[in-house]
């Protein structure tokens, strides 16, 4: 006997990290910490935060490691990555043991340790830990790829996800009245080529979602995606750069949207990561009550942290010159145009015991601090039919006009300016040439970007 209470002790002291990180799922959650882009190779001070915070449950929204290779920018030379001539691609998949590697540093970051101690990790990817920048369905080493992510995960070996094509998955936490769902959903096992307009989710996850929208109902529903949502920089940023978004593929995200509406889900909200800044948007006219998409981006890559630091304040001025009418401007904001560009994670405050229950929605940093957020009560968020700001109707709301219904100067101001300081410089540095040779430097760059737009959607539909 005495024997066996000694294994028992044991076993109980050598599992205590796992029974502390195990799920309860009738325990109320009132706080969920999220985010994206995490270099596991770079320092990783955003741990510290994101325990400081204590949350109950953490969520990956991809490019949880950088597991594929890059090759260096280059315009000229033998391997050209850039440009509407390069001949190699820029980014390329690792192998199965590089990723798993990659995969092992960062599981044994210790900070990231800490939490997954304190809290329930769960996740999806992006492209980066997918197997290769942007990719989708098209990429072959999709099989594996989701074995070693679902093993970071600490994914039960006979759980459903190891059997079924693609990483979506679904969570419900607390006791009915307090309920949390929260669905993840995987943007690129079944999705088509970019500027395909065709699917991101495929049938088999369409036919799923529609399952957990219609199923047994949650007060608050939280959708995981690796992309955004609701924004669509692209829209207003183009011909200078793009970004993977919903929006580039409109009839999916309408599908989307007109999906919540019918199944009536109360408390639906998205979080989304991948483009290396931070910003809440909300759209008003997609369902009968505002649709909130907070993207946390990223753990370590950010925009700011990408370039010089005197140039930082630039990417700021940037930001703010972007027509962005999905974009929540407050005064809560730590920057004027209300997204931030520095390392950053999503924290979900949810008050139960309020009288009218609320949920609080930040952007924090590394040293846990708000730089961005929302709150309201969760009734907002539920089916009224005295929300009318519908499309056939004359109610537009501040947040119900597409970026691509902005007048066309509004569109494009970044273009406009950037093609304007162009033919500033050229006219002071040629002495004042004649304009039509101005004219002629700016009709070939964008005839560059355009060239480079149509060479990259060949390449991935190839």
């Amino acid at each position: 006997m005495a024997g066996s209470r000694l294994v028992h002790l044991f076993l109980l002291i050598l599992f205590v990290p796992s029974l502390r990180a195990a799920p309860n799922t009738t325990a109320v959650v009132s706080r969920i910490a999220f985010g994206s882009c995490a270099n596991q190779s770079a320092p990783q001070p955003v741990w510290e935060a994101i325990v400081g915070f204590d949350p109950q449950v953490f969520i990956w929204l991809g490019d949880n490691v950088y597991g594929d290779n890059k090759r260096p920018f280059r315009v000229f030379g033998r391997e050209r990555t850039v440009g509407p001539w390069r001949n190699v691609p820029r980014f390329y998949p690792a192998t199965e043991e590089e990723l798993r590697g990659k995969y092992e540093l960062a599981k044994a970051n210790p900070g990231y340790a800490k939490l997954r101690e304190r809290a329930r990790v769960i996740g999806t990817w992006d492209d980066h830990d997918y197997g290769v920048n942007d990719a989708g369905k098209e990429y072959s080493g999709k099989v594996f790829s989701q074995r070693l992510l679902l093993d970071f995960l600490d994914e039960d070996e006979d759980s459903p996800r190891r059997k079924q094509a693609g990483v979506y998955a679904s969570y419900m936490f607390g006791p009915e009245g307090k309920r949390v769902k929260v669905i993840m959903l995987d943007t690129r096992y079944h999705r088509d080529p970019l500027l395909s307009d065709g699917t991101i989710l495929g049938d088999p996850q369409w036919q799923w979602l529609e399952r957990e929208l219609r199923g047994p109902q949650s007060e608050m529903t939280i959708i995981g995606s690796s992309i955004q949502v609701v924004s669509n920089l692209s829209a207003t940023t183009r011909p200078l750069f793009y970004v993977e978004s919903w929006a580039r593929f409109p009839r999916e995200r309408e599908r989307l949207f007109k999906l919540i509406d019918t199944s009536k889900r109360n408390g639906v909200l998205f979080i989304s990561g991948d483009v290396h800044f931070g910003e809440i948007a909300r759209f008003d006219c997609g369902a009968q009550y505002p649709l909130y998409d907070i993207t946390s981006s990223g753990l370590t890559q950010s925009v700011e942290n990408s370039v010089p630091a005197v140039f930082q304040s630039v990417m700021r001025l940037l930001a703010w010159l972007t027509p962005t009418p999905m974009r929540v401007f407050s005064p809560n904001c730590r920057h004027k145009s209300c997204s931030y560009g520095q390392p950053n994670f999503g924290a979900i405050e949810i008050d139960w015991n309020a009288v009218t229950p609320r949920v609080k929605i930040e952007l924090r940093d590394l040293q846990g601090n708000s730089v961005d957020g929302v709150e309201f009560p969760i009734s907002e968020l539920k089916p009224s039919n005295a929300h009318a700001n519908k499309k056939g109707g004359h109610s537009f709301e501040a947040h119900c006009s597409l970026e691509t219904e902005l007048p066309w100067l509004v569109r494009h101001r970044l273009a406009l300016l950037f093609f304007g300081t162009i033919a500033v410089v050229c006219l002071d540095g040629l002495h004042m040439l004649p304009a039509v040779f101005v004219i002629a430097v700016v009709l070939l760059v964008i005839a560059c970007c355009s060239a480079t737009k149509l060479f990259t959607r060949k390449c991935k539909m190839a």
